[in-house]
């Protein structure tokens, strides 16, 4: 089974298109995967049964934390890890070609918001700033040099300056967007207060055990006072993707047009609900041709008619991750 190419994957426009491709990575992957070859023998499934979207079985997250889940012979280029407390198993993405990472994360974005280079990026993410393997940093570390801008840039827990820096940009009257994590995006309203309302403020990775949850209404309600805002923005992803959602309000977040969330029963994973159940957030990812494409996550979300979806919490038990969980 040959292996669709950047090209066919990235330039998707329809949910035939979608289907097709998505088909040909999923019977790829049943062969050249043996991680989720496995996973698919053991459920009694034959893929060349599969032909349709809705057959197509869904790779449990945790299989990260144990295996390598690579649909390829050549070695890791980059091996992404999740972020966890002491004593926890995170998860490892060996991505044997992160080119498909770069073009994924540069096309989602510019999909959303237009070209980085139009914008000042200013990065607030003292967690993932203090561990190795971070995608999150690498993708920040590419918009930032991407954007062109030479007040772009990372920041710790230096408030102040990133302070100096929202105001001056506002002085100039510069599109800027703030990517921070939610606690310390918390940290800094606490100390200072903006009132920019051309600020996009993207928050991601959760409170990282940090501090306690808080639903999202609330969250945001500080945060748009806090930066003098309308609407927290808010991207979706985790380590063992390639591809981000992204949300410009309200917690409804959108995918690009190779990313696609399904909902599933949470006593059958087999069993697909219809738009507006609550369930299991399966993701198909397409970008992640070389790992798999198809992943059952430990979230609870509910998909809209238009395929907009809202992630609602986490099943009982799990281990908290960085992957943008508000309680709500």
């Amino acid at each position: 089974m040959q292996k669709p190419d950047q090209e066919q994957v990235f330039s998707i426009s329809n949910r035939r298109e979608f289907e097709t491709i998505a088909l040909q990575v999923f019977h790829f992957q049943a062969e050249y995967n043996t991680v989720y070859k496995t996973f698919i023998n053991g459920l009694g499934i034959n893929p060349a049964d599969v032909t349709h979207l809705s057959q197509i079985p869904f790779l449990p997250v945790e299989f990260f934390k144990a295996h390598q889940v690579v649909s390829s012979r050549q070695s890791a280029e980059v091996v992404f890890t999740s972020s966890g407390t002491t004593g926890m198993i995170t998860s490892s993405h060996y991505v044997t070609d992160v080119n498909w990472y770069c073009e994924s994360f540069r096309r989602g974005f510019n999909y959303f918001y237009g070209d980085v280079s139009n914008y000042c990026l200013l990065a607030l993410l003292p967690a993932y700033l203090e561990r190795e393997g971070s995608s999150l940093i690498y993708m920040a570390e590419d918009f930032i040099r991407e954007s062109g801008h030479p007040d772009s840039g990372f920041y710790l827990y230096n408030h102040q300056e990133l302070h100096e820096q929202l105001l001056k940009q506002k002085q100039n009257k510069q599109p800027t967007l703030l990517l921070g994590v939610t606690f310390a995006l918390l940290d800094f309203v606490e100390q200072y207060q903006v009132d920019f309302p051309e600020l996009i403020v993207m928050e991601t990775g959760g409170m990282k055990g940090r501090r306690k949850e808080m639903i999202r209404e609330e969250l945001h309600a500080i945060l748009t006072k806090g930066f003098g805002v309308k609407t927290i923005h808010s991207e979706y992803g985790m380590t063992e993707l390639l591809s981000q959602a992204y949300s410009k309000g309200d917690g409804v977040f959108n995918c690009p047009p190779w990313m696609k969330i399904i909902t599933r029963d949470t006593n059958d994973p087999l069993q697909i609900l219809p738009a507006g159940k609550t369930g299991g957030v399966n993701i198909i990812d397409l970008a992640n041709i070389n790992s798999c494409a198809f992943i059952a996550t430990q979230d609870l979300g509910k998909v809209h008619p238009d395929g907009s979806f809202e992630v609602l919490g986490r099943f009982d038990n799990a281990d908290i991750r960085g992957c943008n969980l508000l309680i709500a």
